[in-house]
């Protein structure tokens, strides 16, 4: 219990108070939360261990049972995080109906505070109970995109061990899908600044009016809406790490602003005209090839060599050859313990359609694809009908162009793919087409790891 950290969600914000006020000696950390609304921004950027949840807001959600609607919320991303709720007496019926949806406790409000304790105490104890008996039969796998034995994977992290451990400012490049993030966080894990905090920023999802706020934080009454003072994310990465994703698809206007901050290593809040020292490493991650972002229409040079001191460029899954196995056996083993359904693997079909496919959406199209496909199977394997690819992928987004397709046998191995992909991995099928035997057709299947 004293290295947990619970997340307290409630309008009222003397209950806030009081909760952290006597949970805070018991525990590692208290953060508190008025607005229902901020409940996954929070747990998406800090590991809690368990939430108190009011089963009633005066505003956000309007359904008379909000507390209901954000346990369902929080249950669909992380489905074994406890969460007590906390209810008035007259809704004791509401909070009863909330552990069937998956709470773990309820307590209600005014409750004697060794009540709260004890009731925190037990579900972090079951929780840690829960988690040291699945640790036994868990797959030692700290991130799947980083799982590989090909050669371009053993390439990057070989790179990622030796940058992690310095403070050079990173930018990762990458298609969709293909981990950056997992990329960022395994760097800070190996940093020297581990201990200190990760705080990640989509900054390609922030307009220009949000961009200074949420990244330098303001003051109370910088603007309408600021009923208190709030630190920037800048801030908040003091002596940690700052990971601002999608960094390509910013303004001009918001790199000027973030290239001051850079330069200066100082942040001032809106409203406020005393700058703050701030201590991050910079990693930057953005789908945009690095000849597009060194366009100066779009990119100033100058704040591309200030995120750019190294380059790790994260290979799409349709060049790691071998790992699209080794990624699929491991969410075939996650989804068929999830669902409780017994899996022995892949069929021939099914798993000559995996390595046939070109999976333009990457490790996560592929994660999706087994999730669906062990939700879907009526056997203990996993055959050639149970996978579909999706539809979006296909008609989004075209395989992209690269120079080696120059080179023959690139080509080959791409019209083979795209012929076995057709006939759904019947070899006999695709061999006739290509105007081989099969023999000969297996032998190129060997030469080109598909």
């Amino acid at each position: 219990m004293k290295k947990s950290t619970i997340l307290v969600v409630d309008d009222d914000q003397d209950l806030l108070t009081a909760v952290r006020l006597l949970l805070k000696p018991k525990v590692g950390e208290v953060i508190v939360e008025s607005n229902p609304e901020n409940i996954m921004s929070i747990l998406s950027k800090r590991e809690v261990n368990a939430v108190l949840l009011d089963m009633n807001f005066k505003s956000a959600v309007n359904t008379g049972n909000e507390g209901l609607f954000w346990l369902s919320k929080i249950r669909s991303s992380y489905p074994v995080l406890p969460i007590i709720m906390i209810t008035a007496y007259g809704a004791v019926d509401l909070a009863v109906k909330s552990l069937k949806n998956g709470a773990s406790d309820f307590i209600v409000k005014p409750w004697q505070n060794e009540t709260l304790l004890t009731g925190v105490g037990e579900v972090l104890s079951t929780q840690k109970n829960k988690f040291e008996k699945q640790s036994a039969n868990k797959l030692q796998i700290s991130d799947t995109e980083l799982l590989g034995d090909s050669e371009v994977m053993e390439e990057l992290q070989y790179k990622i061990s030796k940058i992690a451990p310095t403070d050079a400012n990173i930018l990762i490049l990458g298609e969709n899908g293909t981990g950056k993030d997992v990329i960022a966080r395994e760097i800070h894990k190996r940093s020297l600044r581990a201990k200190s905090d990760y705080i990640k920023v989509d900054v390609g999802a922030l307009t220009d009016s949000l961009f200074e706020s949420e990244l330098f934080g303001y003051k109370k009454g910088a603007f309408t809406d600021a009923r208190e003072d709030r630190k920037g994310r800048v801030e908040l990465a003091h002596k940690g790490t700052l990971f601002l994703d999608e960094i390509g698809n910013i303004s001009l206007q918001q790199q000027a602003k973030l290239l001051t901050v850079l330069q200066n290593r100082q942040v001032t809040a809106l409203g406020s005209h005393i700058p703050l020292e701030v201590d991050i490493r910079l990693l930057c991650a953005t789908n945009v090839p690095i000849r597009e972002l060194s366009d100066e229409n779009r990119f100033r040079k100058d704040l591309i060599y200030r995120i750019n001191t190294v380059e790790i460029q994260v290979p799409p899954l349709r060049s790691r050859g071998k790992d699209i196995g080794l990624l699929a056996n491991y969410f075939l083993t996650v989804y068929a313990r999830k669902y409780g359904k017994a899996m022995a693997g892949f069929s021939d079909e099914s798993t000559a359609k995996l390595n046939a496919y070109h999976f333009p959406g990457n490790v996560r199209e592929l994660q999706y694809s087994i999730e669906r496909a062990v939700i879907m199977s009526d056997s203990d394997e996993i055959i050639g009908k149970d996978l579909i690819f999706s539809p979006i992928e296909r008609s989004s987004q075209p395989q992209p162009v690269e120079t080696d397709y120059q080179h023959l046998e690139t080509l080959e191995r791409i019209t083979i793919a795209k012929v076995i992909e057709k006939h759904n991995g019947n070899i006999s099928r695709a061999a006739r087409e290509l105007g081989l035997t099969r023999s000969a057709l297996y032998r190129r299947l060997e030469k080109y790891n598909l």
